[in-house]
């Protein structure tokens, strides 16, 4: 099965995350594709590298980033809640005249677009969070 998966919760104020994750991996260790995983409103915090955990806790944004490079995941970010929130890669923080950018390896920033097509090419939406 195809599965698309949608983010709407932070790392750490919600299970959604965490949740999401073990989700996929499950699903990608049973052989099931992920045509696309997108993080959407809080969700979006959940991409960058600026999250330092306590070293005894789950480091969440290493975890997606580390499944994404193992199975090559196609990670996209929505563009607005990222702006929103502070998130950005190189090119945004150009474009919006900021002097960093704090979007996390394997993460790619980019519109609803590609929420639509993960619906379209995908047997399933799951959705984690409100």
């Amino acid at each position: 099965m195809k599965f698309g998966i949608m983010i709407n919760e932070g790392p750490y104020t919600h299970q959604a995350s965490d949740t999401a994750y073990h989700f996929t991996k499950a699903a990608l260790e049973k052989g099931h594709e992920i045509f696309r995983v997108f993080f959407y409103h809080d969700g979006v915090n959940n991409s960058t590298r600026l999250t330092t955990p306590p070293q005894d806790d789950r480091h969440i944004v290493n975890r997606w980033s580390a499944l994404a490079e193992k199975y090559k995941l196609d990670m996209v970010v929505c563009v607005a809640a990222a702006q929103r929130r502070g998130i950005a890669d190189a090119d945004e923080a150009k474009r919006n005249g900021k002097d960093a950018d704090n979007l996390a390896p394997t993460f790619r920033i980019s519109g609803l677009g590609q929420l639509i097509e993960a619906g379209i090419q995908s047997d399933r939406l799951v959705v984690f969070g409100d």
